[in-house]
């Protein structure tokens, strides 16, 4: 079963307080529906953002929504912090409170965030067997010399955790200027790696997750909605 999906007759008992044994002939009389369609089996899948209708009552429910933002620096990957502004205090949306970040970035670098309060949606996006590219633009103190490209493309072994990264492609911008692209978000993955060579990250600015690309539009702090398009097509291939 999907992740916060349930089956209609238990949504009902517990929202509405009956036994689910008195859904079924509200389901016989065509009385309930869900999605704006007649619902006929007590184990249809819903979840919180299924409008859901009993005998023309509407029961509450959850607007999903997507956003994308390009954070700034300084700003936290947060919900609430007591010493630093959050990525959540510029957002100005109904559904603030119920947002969670679908991949972090650290307080000191930018780029694009994307917020949600769909599980399934930002769990998609996030889990590690589904290989989603993230894109990032690093600014270095030293310049990027060649085994540094054969290193990220082999993995790298950290034996604290005792892991060995994915293979990463890092293409040469300019003497102190790189992109590297990963499937994958350890903790300060490429400040790390980049460690190895002691070539310090003086900027990480990510300009992509999978096919979403940071809006050129938007200043840092600034957010938007995904188009319904642009969340489809995130999540397509998974």
């Amino acid at each position: 079963m999907a992740s916060g999906s349930h089956r209609l007759d238990r949504h009902l008992s517990s929202t509405l307080g009956i036994n689910r044994r008195n859904i079924k002939p509200l389901l016989a009389q065509g009385l309930i529906s869900v999605d704006d369609k007649i619902a006929c089996a007590a184990d249809q899948l819903v979840n919180q953002f299924s409008r859901i209708v009993v005998d023309d009552m509407e029961l509450p429910s959850m607007t999903a929504t997507y956003l994308q933002m390009h954070k700034a620096v300084g700003l936290l990957s947060a919900t609430k912090d007591a010493q630093y502004p959050t990525v959540i205090d510029q957002i100005d949306h109904p559904a603030k409170l119920e947002l969670h970040i679908v991949g972090r970035l650290d307080r000191n670098s930018s780029g694009l965030l994307l917020l949600t309060n769909d599980g399934n949606w930002s769990q998609a996006m996030m889990a590690p067997e589904n290989c989603v590219e993230k894109v990032y633009r690093v600014e270095l103190a030293k310049p990027v010399t060649p085994d540094c490209i054969d290193a990220f493309a082999s993995g790298m072994h950290f034996p604290f955790e005792d892991i060995t990264t994915l293979p990463a492609k890092l293409e040469v911008l300019d003497e102190r200027v790189a992109q590297v692209t990963l499937v994958e978000g350890r903790y300060h993955q490429i400040k790390r790696m980049f460690g190895r060579f002691r070539n310090p990250v003086v900027g990480l600015h990510r300009i992509a997750i999978g096919p979403l690309l940071l809006d050129p539009t938007l200043e840092p702090g600034q957010w938007r909605e995904l188009s319904a398009s642009e969340r489809a097509e995130a999540v397509s291939e998974h």
